[in-house]
């Protein structure tokens, strides 16, 4: 992956791509959204229009992630809200380095396998809709602390368009109306708040008109206290009286002591030394999933076990066993090791060393499906929002925010106008496990934000929503991206996700013993005959179209151009179709 592939705009193909190969152009529904300002793209129009009204004003694209996110608390209940988590990465165009935040809680300090296992939890996890599953939601501080060390603006200025949503009230698009529908009996038996989360009792239709005004009163408290808004006084006290009312075991304290880490993010250069590299947040997130398996391809290539991956034909029966094998020995490793650093050792530098990926890709069969994959040993020695914004200066911001399942616990605190999440849920209960529940640790995250650069230009930033769906998503898109496709082609183009094992899925794949599903859903659009001959390799390939796409998650992508006439920096949007929203560009 030389000078000789490197990007560059193919008039012919009206796709900006290897000039020096011939790759099939996919046909999006959408057309790609350009700016030479800013560029906001996400599931929501109303949030994305809401990051824009914050460029104007003169902030940045951190000022804009935060203004974004804080709005699809009332365009996107369902996914997100300030009672989840978040994590970003920043692009900072004047260092040119890559930044990241860890916006996610911990666990109550008096928290225990022990005590669950009191309260009747028999499984391996705790119950998506215990209360014991909510941990101390981060999303608040990360608003605060993106605000405060990537943002121009002050915190009072990008929540603003939220809490104007919020009081004036906002009418709910088609895709949520079905996924608030499916939640509404457990927002109806979560807490005594639920009208909070309901219109006259039930959940909205699609262009009924959901007003929010204790959020709107909540995110007041942020605006002007800070932390202290949410992590001290009113909103802690009732969160906390919600838990306890329920067999919980959060306290105030908890609340208090909790902290955003800013951190480094861990990185694998796909395609050798001229590639392109892939910026992802470290663990206690799952990131390093997608860094794994783009290895893998890599040492997969070098053992002459593939061809290069990019001149396979995409969606083949080939390329798809390859890129399928790669992700489900990435899963093993990931959901395994990757536990909170602060109480175990995640050996990420070994995991991404060449030898140990080689070792990994050895496992590889281009004939047939591996049926036992486990996790190696190294150290020898959703549902989601996700958004895209970038600046008229040329900074990026991918950013993530979450409940874990859906509205998460659906439990409401009183006057607050928010559920509580469930991420707690991604524990594991079993002794030794690295990922095994401790008061006060973070579980398994699976929200993650991603970025590409060449070398120190920012290539893309995007990222792909949808519990575990997410590393797939950031590979396949990447790819289809070096491929050439357009910005909104490489996120329409049909895909595939490798079942979750999420804790409610009664399936393998939780990383108990490193076991990994086999099952694996196909989009529509994928030929009927490539997934019989997947099926032939030993996959179990089944089939999803309507709402079931779904599980295919919603991804946003943004590119960074130069006008080759004038010089100008160019911004390339896409917004899924699988989702409601939309890029708008500024101007």
């Amino acid at each position: 992956m030389g000078e000789s592939t490197s990007s560059g705009w193919n008039w012919d193909k009206l796709t900006y791509g290897p000039p020096d190969v011939e790759f099939a152009r996919f046909l999006s529904r959408r057309s790609v959204v350009y700016s030479t300002k800013g560029i906001v793209s996400c599931t929501q129009p109303l949030a994305s229009a809401a990051g824009i009204e914050v460029l104007n004003k003169g902030g940045n694209a951190a000022d804009a992630a935060v203004a974004c996110a804080a709005a699809l608390n009332m365009t996107e209940p369902s996914c997100t809200g300030i009672g989840g988590d978040a994590f970003c990465l920043f692009y900072n165009a004047k260092d040119k380095t890559v930044k990241g935040m860890n916006a996610s809680g911990h666990a109550p300090a008096a928290l225990s396998v022990e005590y669950l296992r009191s309260r009747g939890v028999t499984g391996n996890a705790i119950p998506l809709t215990d209360i014991n599953s909510v941990t101390v939601p981060g999303a608040a501080g990360g608003w605060v602390d993106a605000t405060a060390h990537f943002g121009k603006l002050p915190l009072a200025e990008n929540l603003a368009p939220a809490i104007k949503l919020a009081e004036e009230g906002v009418p709910v698009s088609e895709l949520h109306a079905n996924a608030w529908k499916r939640s509404e009996n457990l927002i109806k038996n979560a807490s005594p708040d639920a009208h909070a989360m309901l219109l006259n009792g039930r959940a909205p239709m699609a262009g009924e008109i959901m007003r929010f005004p204790d959020l709107a009163q909540t995110f007041r408290e942020v605006a002007e206290k800070g932390k202290d808004g949410f992590y001290k006084g009113r909103v802690a006290e009732e969160i906390v009286k919600l838990v306890k009312a329920k067999g919980g075991v959060m306290e105030l304290e908890d609340l208090a002591k909790h902290e955003t880490t800013m951190v480094e993010p861990i990185s694998y250069t796909y395609g050798g030394e001229d590639g392109v590299t892939v910026y992802e947040c470290p663990p206690n997130g799952g990131g390093i999933t997608a860094l794994l398996a783009l290895g893998i391809l890599d040492q997969m290539q070098e053992l002459g076990k593939i061809p290069n991956v990019l001149t396979m034909p995409h969606n083949s029966p080939e390329y798809l066993h390859a890129l399928v094998e790669a992700l489900r020995l990435a899963f093993a490793d990931s959901r395994y090791y990757v536990a909170d650093p602060e109480f175990e050792h995640v050996p990420v530098k070994e995991l991404l060393s060449k030898p140990y990926l080689r070792t990994r890709a050895e496992l590889f069969d281009a004939a047939k499906q591996n049926p036992t994959i486990k996790h190696g040993y190294p150290a020898n020695s959703s549902d989601t929002v996700y958004l895209s914004v970038t600046d008229q200066w040329g900074n990026a911001c991918s950013y993530i925010q979450s409940n874990y399942a859906g509205f998460g616990t659906g439990a409401i605190p009183h006057g607050c106008g928010f559920t509580l999440q469930n991420r707690g849920a991604n524990f594991v209960l079993e002794k030794g496990h690295p990922n095994e529940l401790k008061g006060g640790k973070r579980p398994y995250h699976t929200i993650i934000p991603a970025m590409a650069l060449r070398g120190k230009e920012l290539f893309l930033c995007y990222g792909v929503m949808g519990g575990f769906m997410q590393p797939q998503g950031h590979v396949q898109v990447l790819l289809n991206a070096l491929r050439g496709y357009t910005m909104q082609a490489a996120m329409d183009a049909p895909r595939f996700c490798i079942s979750s094992g999420s804790p409610d899925s009664g399936v393998k794949g939780r990383g108990d013993v490193g076991d990994v599903n086999s099952d694996v859903y196909f989009e529509e659009g994928i030929p009927d005959e490539t997934v019989e001959a997947l099926k032939g390799m030993g996959h179990d390939a089944r089939r999803v179209a309507g709402f079931g796409r779904g599980m295919l998650g919603r991804g946003q992508i943004i590119q960074r151009l130069t006008d080759k006439t004038s010089g100008r920096l160019v911004w390339a949007a896409g917004s899924d179709q699988r989702g409601d929203g939309q890029a708008i560009g500024q101007y």
